[in-house]
C-alpha cells in the first residue's frame, strides 16, 4: 500500500510539493527537508493544502502569515482544515480581534467570523 502525501511549501520559491509522509530524501544535514529549487528548508503545512498560484503574491502573504502563526493545514475527523483567511483584508480584521480581545492570533486567524 502506498503512503500517503503531504505538501510542503517554501516561501521564497512560492513553491508546492507534494511528498511521502515517510520520505527521507532531499534532505539537509539536519534532517528537515529541503527545497529543490534553493535548498531552503521547507515548510509542511498538511495534506489539506492547495497552493495558490505563483504569481498571486497577495495569497501567497497571507499563507506566509498563517505558517509563521502557526496555522497548518491539516485534515479534520469531518473533512477539510476548517476556515482559512484568503485574503489581506480578513487576516487584518482578525489580528486587530486578536489585539483587543487578548485572543491568539493563531486562534483568532481561523475565526469563521469575527464578532
Amino acid at each position: 500500500m502506498p503512503s500517503g502525501k503531504t505538501s510542503y511549501v517554501c516561501l521564497p520559491c512560492r513553491a508546492s510539493y507534494k511528498q511521502p509522509y515517510l520520505s527521507y530524501e532531499p534532505r539537509d544535514g539536519d534532517g528537515r527537508r529541503v527545497c529543490p529549487r534553493c535548498a531552503e528548508p521547507l515548510v509542511h503545512v498538511g495534506s489539506a493544502f492547495a497552493a495558490p498560484p505563483r504569481r498571486d503574491t497577495e495569497a501567497w502573504r497571507v499563507l506566509s502569515v498563517l505558517l509563521h502563526a502557526g496555522v497548518r493545514f491539516h485534515k479534520s475527523c469531518c473533512g477539510g482544515p476548517g476556515y482559512r483567511p484568503r485574503t489581506l483584508r480578513e487576516v487584518r480584521e482578525r489580528m486587530a480581534y486578536a489585539r483587543r480581545s487578548g485572543e491568539p492570533f493563531a486562534k483568532a486567524l481561523v475565526r469563521y467570523e469575527v464578532p
